[in-house]
């Protein structure tokens, strides 16, 4: 697996990503913890977050993604005023984290993870998540070559699945 190289976001590109629109980037994270994450919650995580604003804050990038847990899935929320649970990190961090190259303890107790507000909230989902097997994130599995490949055999898929006569 590829790992990232340490680096912070330029200040710059942070002033930049924060004039972007906070809402489909939050539709973005919940399709992602959808996929990866929603089946595999245990029930009383899911009671314990249901109705919960939650955030996402990425500090060097200063964007915030807040969703929820509605009873089923994940769903993203306009930017929120105040929020139940935040976790603060960089990218950099973030990514360590789903590649699983780092304890969310240990980049708690650096000072490089921080959880605001309801932080009895903050480590039921901590546990729940290092209880869980979760794919590594690779970041080579996210390449334009990658992703195209991946879309065309989908494609293909549903191609036959429509038409299954026609199968090569």
């Amino acid at each position: 697996m590829t790992t990232l190289p340490a680096f912070e976001l330029p200040q710059s590109m942070g002033a930049i990503l924060s004039s972007l629109p906070a809402y489909p980037g939050s539709l973005l994270l919940v399709g992602a913890l959808n996929l990866v994450l929603a089946r595999q919650l245990p029930d009383d995580v899911r009671q314990r977050v249901l109705g919960r604003k939650l955030r996402i804050h990425v500090r060097d990038a200063r964007l915030t993604f807040d969703f929820s847990w509605n009873g089923r899935c994940f769903a993203a929320c306009p930017k929120q005023q105040a929020t139940d649970l935040t976790l603060s990190a960089t990218v950099h961090d973030f990514v360590r984290l789903a590649q699983r190259l780092e304890d969310p303890d240990t980049l708690f107790f650096s000072r490089r993870l921080s959880i605001e507000g309801d932080t009895e909230l903050g480590l039921v989902i901590k546990n729940a998540l290092d209880a869980l097997e979760l794919p590594v994130f690779d970041p080579r599995q996210w390449t334009p070559p990658q992703v195209l490949a991946r879309l065309g055999m989908w494609g293909r898929s549903m191609a036959a699945a429509r038409h299954p006569d026609n199968r090569p």
